[in-house]
């Protein structure tokens, strides 16, 4: 029933902010299609504007964040989406609401969904591991393109790199780049330049353009041949905003054609510059090394025992000298006094020598067996003896009494 009121008995703000509450709460759960104008985050709450489709109105609306984390793509403004939603009155402010109860992205949202969920999948199986993919070449011998014909992209990729390096060398297949076939026709062009031993990079270029556009890059039977292929690809698909799935599994995606070119060759000028620095680099180094060395050479050089090479020897040779003169006076001095010694022990044997004793006039005898005469008891007439006089021996007879003379106390 309507509230009956009038000027003289007005209805409180409470009791009819209730009866709107009460009202929109008996209101059931609606699926709403509208496109998120503005969407800002809290702590676990989400604030959104919805904004109709076609006519300038737009609704707020609140949902959880594990609503807009469950999406299987993200949840964006711009977004066209379905929600299901319960209308709500906030009696504080009197704000009408939308509960969001679920959230689906619809159109590109839509399609973006099923892309992140065979993006999934094939991670899972570990077509866009790290480990696998392969390192450009510095300068490679040829380049293979894939590309559409007379397209822009085949134009940047084309001029830039030999702007860069004007020796590279292409080799070019045309293919359709959107549309049904486009995967097969990429695929066909892929394994063709995979098989020329002279390609040492593919390059797949096309331009920007819409998801549906790029969709042919998705294609699972083309990512998994490029994840096979043995040669290094590059992905040059779209804008920088555009991300294929094949950005995920080629060796090194380029954000555009134009980066692509100056990602697989290098800049001639820039190398002739680190060639250049470089040398220069290396003539400072070696005259550095060079001068450190000249200054080492003449300090050592300026040292006395370089200046003058013969000191340390004539300082030995000196000491040799000294100790040799020495030796020699103590050798002399020792050489003297042994031969003093020797004149005395000399001159002593001499003295006690029987030979002095000769050469004084005595003699000895001895007879025939050698034993010495020391008494005239031991010598008959007629005895052979030796006389040994200082400066030799006699040989004698001794004589009879009656022939020999006669001397007291003496024989012959």
């Amino acid at each position: 029933m309507a509230l009956e009121t009038t000027s003289d008995a007005p209805a409180p703000l409470r009791q009819i902010s209730q009866l709107i509450d009460g009202y929109i709460s008996r209101l059931g759960a609606v699926w709403v299609e509208a496109e998120i104008a503005q969407l800002t985050r809290r702590q676990g709450v989400c604030f959104l504007t919805l904004r109709d489709l076609v006519a300038k109105m737009s609704i707020d609306a609140t949902c959880h964040a594990s609503i807009l984390d469950a999406s299987p793509t993200p949840i964006t403004e711009g977004s066209r989406v379905i929600v299901h939603a319960k209308p709500s009155f906030y009696l504080p402010r009197g704000q009408l609401a939308l509960e969001l109860r679920e959230i689906r992205p619809q159109g590109e949202g839509q399609l973006l969904a099923q892309l992140e969920r065979r993006k999934q999948l094939l991670a899972a199986e570990g077509l866009f591991d790290p480990r696998f993919k392969k390192t450009l070449p510095l300068l490679p011998r040829g380049i293979g393109l894939i590309t559409g014909k007379n397209s822009a992209a085949e134009r940047d990729v084309l001029q830039n790199a030999q702007l860069r390096w004007p020796d590279v060398r292409f080799v070019v297949r045309h293919a359709l780049m959107q549309g049904n076939g486009s995967a097969l026709d990429v695929m066909g062009c892929l394994k063709n330049l995979d098989a020329d031993a002279s390609i040492d990079v593919i390059v797949i270029a096309r331009g920007g353009g819409s998801v549906e556009d790029l969709l042919p890059f998705s294609d699972e039977a083309l990512i998994r041949a490029v994840h096979a292929c043995a040669t290094p690809v590059v992905s040059a698909i779209g804008h920088e905003p555009d991300s294929p799935i094949l950005d995920l599994v080629a060796d090194l995606r380029a954000s555009t054609p134009t980066d692509a070119a100056k990602r697989i060759v290098p800049d001639v000028r820039e190398e002739l510059a680190g060639l250049a620095a470089m040398r220069q680099r290396s003539s400072h180094a070696i005259r550095a090394i060079l001068g450190r060395e000249i200054q080492g050479l003449a300090a050592i050089r300026s040292r006395p025992v370089l200046a003058n090479p013969t000191t340390l020897v004539d300082a030995q040779q000196s000491l040799i000298h000294e100790t040799r003169d020495r030796a020699r006076r103590s050798l002399g001095h020792r050489l003297d006094r042994a031969h003093d010694e020797v004149g005395h022990h000399l001159a002593r044997v001499r003295a006690l020598s029987p030979l002095a004793t000769l050469e004084r006039g005595y003699a000895v005898a001895q007879l025939p067996d050698g034993t010495v005469v020391t008494s005239i008891d031991q010598v008959a007439p007629d005895d052979e003896l030796t006389v040994r006089v200082s400066d030799g021996t006699l040989g004698v007879r001794t004589l009879t009494k009656e022939t020999a003379p006669h001397k007291e106390g003496q024989h012959g």
